[in-house]
């Protein structure tokens, strides 16, 4: 986990050092030799806006939501459980320092907005309402999008934002995780003038959102509990193996087999046969709450026949089609740079390869075998080992985004070129 950082260096005078970022972004945009580097976090997200073209002179104009599609995004986002505990920590925060609380969905859409009339009018003009987009690739390097794309906690003052519109503007936000898949599900947002900026921001927020993750762990036993309590009979009666999983695929019940204990699970899972990673070929049958699956056993003509890796929607995601049907399942960046290397070596990668790939770096060999073993519990037999690679005898397909650096890292942009070069 990334800590928190402020954007305000230790000591600094807030209006000395907001006229010094404001030269910084100057010249770094114009290709120039800037007074001091941008922090690395903002250099990066300058890097790839400017490989996708956004022109940073222009403050994109996207609609909001409307509201029926804003209060489903909300009911689908499962945030509104956590409003009384941010509402708690933060508005009043909020309230005193002429800021506004937003909390975004997963999309970098604002679900909610409260502050005090001035600042919420002030925001109004700047287009930050209720349903308005502020992920990265639309409206430039902020705290919502950014720190989404980042997957940690940031803070992003004044002329450290892309737009050029957005420079009288400063904000703090931290990633919402669902506790269990570690997911982001959301963000939560303290933001407001620019010479509302506080170093102590950014640690507040991601405390806060510390908290949040806390309350949705304890719903998640709950829930479990409950699941496991209805699962208990219905296994019972039951010849043969089967578990329940909630509809996150945590296993809350087994009978006749060493359950995982979690399932990953297709992203949209119906009732009737389907093809689940860790098990095989299953029948899947609906329960309040989660999935009773039942393994239908082994077989070789069951075996997944083809993979498409989908880099050119707003978010990578995975399809996997076999025998039973197809799957799909979203990616994080960092499985979708791995997934990228590797349909690009058909031979295979060693650890080592496979981090000079990702990192430049062929030491950082225990990092890249953890993220494949994350990888794996959702590809399952699709990747295999000793060296990494894809299974041969799986046809994959790659889409992808174009521009490359409006989805992937710039790290992975020479991936994409070897396997554009066929």
């Amino acid at each position: 986990m990334t800590a928190a950082q402020s954007a305000l260096p230790s000591g600094a005078d807030p209006r000395v050092h907001t006229r010094l970022l404001a030269r910084v972004r100057a010249a770094a945009l114009a290709g120039g030799t800037p007074p001091a580097p941008p922090r690395p976090v903002i250099g990066a997200s300058w890097r790839r806006l400017r490989g996708s073209g956004l022109d940073p002179s222009r403050t994109p104009d996207v609609a909001p939501l409307t509201g029926p599609e804003l209060e489903r995004r909300r009911a689908e986002s499962g945030l509104a459980p956590l409003l009384p505990l941010l509402r708690e920590r933060l508005l009043p925060v909020a309230l005193d320092a002429g800021q506004v609380l937003v909390v975004g969905d997963a999309g970098c859409r604002v679900l909610w907005r409260e502050g005090g009339a001035g600042v919420c009018r002030r925001a109004d003009r700047l287009g930050f309402v209720e349903g308005s987009a502020w992920d990265e690739d639309v409206v430039g390097t902020n705290a919502i999008g950014t720190s989404v794309v980042v997957r940690a906690p940031l803070q992003v003052h004044a002329a450290e934002h892309y737009a050029e519109g957005h420079q009288p503007w400063t904000c703090a936000a931290a990633p919402l995780r669902d506790p269990v898949t570690g997911r982001v599900l959301g963000v939560v947002d303290l933001s407001g003038p620019a010479s509302t900026v506080h170093r102590s921001t950014i640690a507040l927020v991601d405390a806060v959102a510390a908290l949040a993750g806390q309350e949705l762990s304890r719903a998640h036993v709950r829930h479990v509990e409950r699941l496991r309590a209805l699962a208990a009979p219905l296994l019972a009666r039951l010849s043969g193996p089967a578990l329940v999983v909630g509809v996150d695929g945590c296993t809350a019940a087994a009978t006749g087999l060493a359950a995982p204990d979690r399932v990953v699970l297709p992203e949209h899972v119906h009732p009737g046969p389907a093809w689940v990673p860790a098990l095989g070929r299953c029948t899947v049958e609906p329960l309040p709450g989660g999935w009773l699956l039942r393994p239908r056993g082994p077989a070789d003509d069951d075996r997944p026949t083809g993979l498409v890796l989908d880099l050119a929607g707003p978010r990578p995601r995975v399809q996997v089609t076999g025998p039973s049907g197809s799957w799909t399942a979203a990616l994080s960046l960092r499985h979708a740079e791995i997934l990228l290397a590797l349909t690009g070596q058909p031979a295979g990668r060693s650890a080592a390869a496979l981090a000079a790939d990702l990192f430049g770096d062929p030491r950082r060999t225990v990092t890249v075998r953890a993220e494949v073993s994350r990888l794996r519990r959702t590809l399952g037999s699709v990747l295999l080992t000793q060296p990494y690679r894809v299974d041969e005898d799986v046809d994959v397909q790659v889409r992808l985004p174009t521009p490359v650096a409006r989805l992937l890292p710039a790290s992975t942009a020479p991936l994409v070129e070897r396997l554009r070069r066929g």
